[in-house]
């Protein structure tokens, strides 16, 4: 409601109108008259009063016929309207409201009487403005909330998506615009580690099943941690193997050293639970495979199943190195090794000959992280 409040006072009676303009001009309101029911028709809707004072009687459109018109043309606005009438009359009086009218005066009208009812009227008109405005308010969060909602459930649909296949700080990243679509087929250099453990085929052949799934279960709540500690990307795990990648999705400066270190830390934890396995008479043991190249990735599958994979001659290399590979060992590349060489102690094994490679491979065998300079 504006201030000072518009009034609209529309009376066929000169005198009355000046009256009435004379007293509430000295309330301070602001002040548009109309001189039959059918200009007020006109005059409100230019004007847009806070309030109308309505004579009844009036000529062409008396103030009974004008005044749901005007509450219709208020659609869901409220603007008070006082019907001003000589008829003192209960069915009189009740014909106006019924009509839409708030309040009346009777003429002649007290000045008093006059000014309380304005007040009282636009008090009322101030608090239904107010909820309105409130409840605008209200319904343009609840939009709001709905969209954000919407938008959250979207991306925690699509964060369990991508948690299948990359560590969280990974997930969030690619949500964060951090990576392109990940899932779009794409070709980037990565360093690829395989691993399986040595002994489990004659293991599962002897055990119990619930024997094998504790086993299972052990040994991926172990690597698991160190996979996304280190923030690899697993591609799969098959039972005891498992292929992680590294950069990709989120392209990252030491791809090579941080394959070695997750290997060498998988090593030894592995070191521990193989300790474990053997007193219960298990003979197990890790063997890893490291390799770098390019690889064609992304999703693939069916609609409803769907994994992420990395194609490429780099993965069939670090799987033959894990094949070769005896328990407790990590063979890598050439490729690999050429970049951690200052990282690692290690020992040149090959070249070896691999299934699927024409030509020998060489291949290093890590004996273990150098120990930082003091």
């Amino acid at each position: 409601m504006r201030n000072p409040a518009r009034i609209l006072i529309a009376d066929d009676n000169p005198a009355n109108v000046r009256i009435l303009s004379m007293r509430l001009a000295a309330d301070g309101y602001d002040v548009v008259t109309a001189r039959d029911g059918e200009e007020g028709l006109g005059v409100s809707g230019e004007a847009q009063p806070d309030l109308t004072l309505l004579d009844v009687m009036m000529p062409k459109l008396d103030g009974i016929t004008v005044c749901p018109r005007l509450k219709e043309a208020q659609a869901a606005s409220f603007t008070p309207i006082i019907l001003v009438t000589a008829m003192t009359e209960a069915k009189d009086i009740v014909a106006g409201l019924e009509a839409g009218a708030d309040e009346y005066l009777t003429k002649p009208v007290d000045h008093a009487a006059l000014s309380a009812r304005v007040r009282s009227m636009l008090r009322i008109k101030a608090l239904h403005d107010t909820v309105t405005a409130q409840a605008d308010e209200i319904a343009r969060w609840n939009a709001t909330l709905e969209r954000r909602v919407a938008d959250q459930v979207g991306q925690i649909e699509q964060m369990s998506r991508l948690k299948r296949f990359f560590s969280p700080p990974l997930a969030d990243a690619i949500l964060a615009g951090g990576a392109a679509d990940p899932l779009r087929p794409h070709r980037r250099e990565i360093s690829v580690v395989f691993l399986d453990l040595r002994g489990f085929t004659a293991f599962a052949e002897m055990s119990e099943p619930e024997e094998v799934s504790e086993v299972l279960a052990a040994y991926h709540d172990e690597v698991g941690r160190i996979i996304q500690a280190h923030e690899g990307t697993l591609e799969r795990f098959t039972g005891d193997g498992m292929m992680i990648f590294f950069n990709d999705p989120v392209l990252v400066p030491n791809a090579e050293e941080r394959a070695v270190r997750m290997a060498e830390a998988m090593r030894a934890r592995v070191r521990v639970l193989a300790g474990e396995w053997r007193r219960r008479g298990y003979d197990l043991d890790l063997a890893m495979g490291i390799a770098k190249g390019y690889a064609t990735i992304g999703a693939i599958g069916f609609e409803g199943r769907q994994d992420y994979a990395a194609i490429g001659s780099v993965t069939n290399l670090a799987f033959r190195l894990c094949t070769e590979a005896a328990g407790d060992q990590i063979l890598i590349s050439q490729r690999i090794h050429a970049v951690v060489a200052d990282l690692v102690n290690a020992k040149e094994i090959g070249p070896l000959q691999l299934k699927g490679f024409h030509r020998p491979v060489p291949a290093y065998e890590i004996v273990e992280l150098k120990q930082p300079s003091a």
